[in-house]
């Protein structure tokens, strides 16, 4: 269910064809990201949803770290990367997953996150579910537990939160706004 703010946060969402590849429809957050009370309210949202089930918000990169790290601070909890492969310097665990136009992996240092705390997967897009499943996965393998997953959009006719249960049965997701 879309928050009551989500037309006016839907006007600064602006459709891109065919990028980064022929037949995707890319949702650019950036004007979004440009107007201080649209993000305010988005972050406001999304922590009034988390507000005491997290220890630490674990943002999927790059634009998981856009939401995450205010909303790890509006929430007074630490805030971890999930990286692409090769960006960070220590020992780290990674997890493979499939995009709509490819291929990628994504890491966390291995001891990013302390075993039992309750982690918050933040990302703008809930799509297939590619990215959401292989971030939780990421968490639980670091002795951390999947808390739920925080998007701003979900895109509803990709099926992504079939991805989620699969890769972390019972946490809950939710999505600011759907398509």
């Amino acid at each position: 269910m879309e928050h009551p703010a989500a037309p006016s946060w839907r006007d600064r969402v602006v459709d891109v064809p065919d990028w980064p590849a022929p037949g995707v429809l890319f949702k650019d957050i950036t004007p979004l990201l440009a107007d201080p009370v649209a993000l305010d309210g988005v972050v406001d949202a999304l922590a009034d949803r988390w507000r005491g089930e997290v220890d630490v918000v674990a943002g999927v990169e790059a634009r998981g770290f856009l939401l995450g790290t205010p909303l790890a601070l509006r929430l007074g909890v630490g805030f971890v990367p999930l990286r692409k492969q090769g960006k960070l310097p220590r020992a780290t665990r990674s997890a493979a997953y499939a995009l709509e136009y490819g291929e990628a992996v994504l890491e966390v240092h291995a001891d990013a996150v302390a075993p039992g705390a309750r982690v918050l997967v933040v990302d703008d897009v809930l799509a297939t579910g590619g990215t959401a499943a292989a971030a939780l996965q990421l968490v639980t393998a670091t002795g951390g537990v999947a808390a739920g997953l925080a998007v701003l959009m979900e895109l509803t006719a990709l099926g992504g939160r079939a991805a989620v249960a699969a890769a972390a049965p019972g946490a809950p997701v939710s999505a600011l706004l759907e398509w």
